[in-house]
């Protein structure tokens, strides 16, 4: 597979996506970010955005039983067609680029492609995939795994949405979708008929700033492994009363924890293994504790990220190991409860190498980069349809109300993906 080296003709609609970039941020967001719940108002009001643009474009326009959307671009022959996509939810308070770049630089590209009346050689679809976003449903790549039948029955009548308690199954039944179907094991898309999958979607760490380069080629996408809600528990007790040796003190078990898989940390990246950890909340109970209190309790959470699934299985061995020791140390009991996750995904070697070949014929810098969070281009590699990733530059990080992606910078990646999808149904 190759990109395209001769001139690029064609051109993506880069005012239609400023302005739809706009509209998302009048419509959904407020004096603190943007927020657009999974299967709530927010991303619903983003999907009928979408569909209403790809009618008004002439294009096909369908979902499935997830409520994900298709906006496909025919072309000469359907099978081995090109899906482009991402996500339309956010997290809480989150910024208006993280999923939606993605969904805008495809969108981007069919009517740059409708514009001009081409006819590519395969279909080009855009997927608005539902619900990527774990923060809302405690499950990774709700709406990929579902376009491949791949939810389960209990995910979909236990999984409770955060905000509401409201279960999967039904808040995907009041958005207009067939939980039924999801139920029954029925896939939407089979891996056989794609061609490949690219996702665009905006860096969610600093090194495209800090290389000034404006897009990132993603390599591979780390796996997952995540306790949500864990607990130590031990004993409150007075805090003057009451001497060391005798305390069942959970703020001092969980901070010894903390600490000893932060040295796990290092040794790990010590021996070259890609590796993150993180505790993302901790926190005593605000009815039990006090300033003159041992704190007999302390929620927190577990993410442990890597690209390697051996490495994963080790840092859970090691998690599991220091918890034995730091219960019997501190005399307390940990609880880390239910257990997510998500496996590795090596992105296709012809795919970055064409992302590669379509930066240098565009004339731009890029760099070559893992992907440290999670997308639903991991649940296509997985599989088996070659996929890719394509990062933009953005300041400031992601899941914030900060994300600052330039429109320069979005129109470079737009670019090459036009140059992408034209190369592929051009040199098959």
């Amino acid at each position: 597979m190759a990109a395209s080296q001769e001139p690029l003709e064609l051109a993506p609609d880069i005012v239609l996506a400023k302005n739809i970039f706009s509209e998302l941020a009048e419509k959904t967001g407020g004096r603190s970010g943007i927020t657009r719940a999974s299967y709530g108002e927010g991303e619903q009001l983003a999907h009928d955005i979408i569909r209403r643009e790809g009618n008004r474009l002439g294009l096909n326009v369908e979902t499935d039983a997830a409520c994900n959307l298709y906006v496909t671009f025919p072309g000469e022959m359907p099978n081995g067609r090109i899906i482009i996509g991402s996500h339309l939810d956010s997290v809480p308070r989150g910024g208006n680029f993280d999923g939606a770049a993605g969904v805008l630089c495809g969108l981007s590209v069919l009517a740059g492609l409708a514009r001009a009346a081409a006819k590519p050689r395969r279909d080009i679809t855009l997927m608005a995939i539902r619900a990527e976003e774990s923060t809302w449903f405690p499950a990774s790549y709700i709406g990929s795994r579902a376009a491949f039948g791949l939810l389960t029955r209990n995910e979909l009548d236990e999984v409770e949405r955060t905000s509401d308690g409201l279960a999967l199954g039904d808040a995907i039944a009041a958005a207009g979708g067939n939980a039924q179907l999801l139920r029954e094991g029925k896939a939407h898309l089979s891996p056989v008929e794609i061609g490949q999958f690219i996702e665009p979607h905006i860096e969610q760490g600093p090194c495209l700033v800090m290389k000034n380069a404006p897009v990132g080629v993603v390599t591979g996408i780390r796996g997952s492994l995540r306790y949500r809600s864990a607990s130590c528990r031990g004993c409150y007790a007075h805090s003057g009363a009451t001497p060391r040796r005798a305390r069942r003190d959970a703020v001092r078990a969980t901070a010894a924890l903390v600490m000893a898989m932060d040295k796990a940390w290092d040794e790990a990246e010590a021996c070259g293994d890609d590796l993150a950890i993180t505790f993302g909340k901790v926190f005593t109970d605000p009815e039990a504790h006090a300033f003159s209190k041992v704190a007999g309790r302390v929620e927190f959470s577990f993410d442990a990220r890597s690209e390697s699934r051996r490495t994963l299985d080790k840092v859970e061995d090691e998690l599991l190991r220091r918890i034995e020791r730091i219960s019997e140390c501190h005399s307390v009991r940990f609880d880390l409860g239910p257990r997510t996750g998500s496996e590795p995904a090596a992105m296709s070697g012809d795919i970055v190498a064409a992302l590669q070949s379509s930066c240098v014929a565009e004339g731009v810098p890029s760099i070559a980069m893992p992907c440290g969070a999670g997308h639903d281009a991991a649940v296509f590699a997985q599989m088996g349809v070659p996929s890719g990733m394509l990062f933009i530059r953005n300041e400031n990080g992601s899941h914030n109300p900060n994300e600052h992606m330039e429109m320069e910078d979005f129109a470079v990646a737009a670019r090459v993906l036009m140059r992408i999808c034209v190369g592929a149904s051009r040199h098959d």
